[in-house]
């Protein structure tokens, strides 16, 4: 099949070459010419493991190209897939001016059938304003062109975008036509030859999904810390009272892990939507609320642990160990990490920091308010604590007999619970974790 993506960020690069992977001729679009030019050049804007890789052999195999001007190529595509960026407003709504700039080139530009996919994370009763831009646009050339809009939300993981597309759990469709569920059913075969988990249905629903599959993942994450913070007051182990809970096959153990809260480019965005929705419906999302504001609390533990053990931090100098949001890849966008990071600037500390992907772009963001180091080790030099944000494999099983050395203090804040107790503290560490009372 001959498709367009619109958008190369995240879901729009990962998708469009995963579908050319399967063999369909794929064009890219975006209205950035220098990421289009990197692209070309094949270099990457985003850090995905294996992407670069799946990239460059479509490109080779002339399946995947990039280009900035849409208009060439409507005329000859079946499906347009619309995957560009929806920012919050100030009041955490979706800006879907973007989205509805899609739909007006589509309408501009088509010649027969196509169908244009909205794959961004858009609010219920988003199609139907994307529709009535589409024939606005149809109106005012005189013409009758069929077409049809979907709705295709995506659910992928950073860091297993490649593995969630191509062998994907379940692949969620709205559709308002049998025709466009025809080709839909064509484009995804490929990919569940052996199961077929397409779940078409009305595309309100379809958009409703993605939402509440967000918030759910959230709501178990804020849950689980606001767990572990009662259990660090009556002198419980949350670990415990995780795997104890986990064992519910009602309940399962995924997503139960406490921490210093969730970031990304996803779960903060779109429970803010998802509760800026409910409120213009006349209906407040309590527990949604409620996710968000315990999330935007925990961001702040490591900090206030970091008080709780050193007292003033002025003049201290705080390792930081992880900046991205979860491991696997760059992204900062709402990372912890820069919460704390802020604050402890802000409370006149001295910051080292390292990420073996994000160190650029956290530099990106916030300069060189920071120290920038070349591995674990380096950031400990000379710290008096060493806080622990993002829970890379290669933190793991760090030679603590060598951080010991290096650093001039002996504070750990784990913000992963990633560590042993008895290890640190046989070493001489004052160590602290997030749901365990400190000994």
């Amino acid at each position: 099949m001959n498709i367009a993506i619109v958008g190369t960020g995240y879901v729009g690069l990962v998708s469009g070459t995963c579908f050319a992977e399967m063999g369909n001729k794929v064009t890219c679009v975006d209205v950035d010419r220098a990421k289009i030019d990197k692209l070309l050049n094949g270099e990457m804007p985003i850090y995905e493991p294996g992407l670069e890789d799946l990239v460059k052999r479509n490109v080779a195999y002339d399946r995947l190209h990039f280009t900035t001007d849409i208009t060439k190529i409507l005329g000859d595509v079946e499906v347009v897939f619309s995957a560009v960026g929806t920012p919050p407003d100030e009041d955490g709504s979706a800006d879907l001016k973007y989205v509805l700039a899609v739909a007006r080139e589509f309408g501009q530009n088509i010649n027969k059938y196509t169908i244009l996919v909205t794959k961004s994370t858009v609010p219920v009763g988003t199609a139907k304003k994307v529709k009535a831009v589409i024939q606005e646009e149809l109106d005012k050339r005189g013409v009758n062109i069929p077409f049809d809009v979907a709705s295709n939300p995506e659910f992928l993981k950073e860091g297993a975008a490649i593995k969630d597309f191509m062998s994907p759990d379940r692949v969620v469709v709205g559709v308002e036509s049998k025709q466009a569920e025809e080709v839909m059913t064509k484009l995804y075969h490929p990919f569940l030859i052996q199961n077929f988990r397409v779940i078409f249905m009305d595309i309100p629903s379809a958009e409703m999904t993605k939402y509440a599959a967000n918030a759910m993942l959230a709501t178990r994450i804020s849950f689980m810390n606001d767990i572990a913070n009662l259990c660090e007051r009556m002198g419980a182990n949350v670990d415990n009272v995780r795997k104890g809970i986990g064992a519910d096959v009602r309940i399962g153990q995924k997503f139960l892990y406490a921490g210093c809260g969730y970031g990304g480019s996803c779960f903060p965005k779109d429970v803010k939507a998802l509760i800026h929705t409910g409120i213009d419906n006349g209906y407040h999302m309590e527990v949604i609320e409620a996710v968000e504001r315990v999330n935007e609390n925990q961001k702040t533990i490591v900090y206030n642990k970091l008080l709780t053990l050193m007292g003033d931090v002025k003049g201290k100098t705080i390792a930081v160990l992880g900046l991205a949001f979860k491991p696997e890849t760059d992204d900062m966008r709402e990372a912890p990490a820069l919460v704390v990071i802020g604050k402890l600037l802000e409370a006149g500390a001295s910051v080292r920091v390292f990420d073996p992907i994000a160190m650029p772009e956290c530099k990106r963001r916030i300069g060189n308010v920071v120290t920038y180091c070349e591995n674990m080790y380096d950031v400990a030099d000379g710290a008096d604590a060493l806080a622990l944000m993002t829970e890379w494999r290669q933190f793991r099983m760090p030679t603590w007999n060598v951080i010991r050395k290096c650093m001039k203090g002996n504070v750990i804040v784990d913000g992963r619970n990633i560590y042993n107790r008895q290890e640190l503290e046989g070493l001489g560490f004052v160590y602290t974790r997030i749901g365990e009372k400190s000994l």
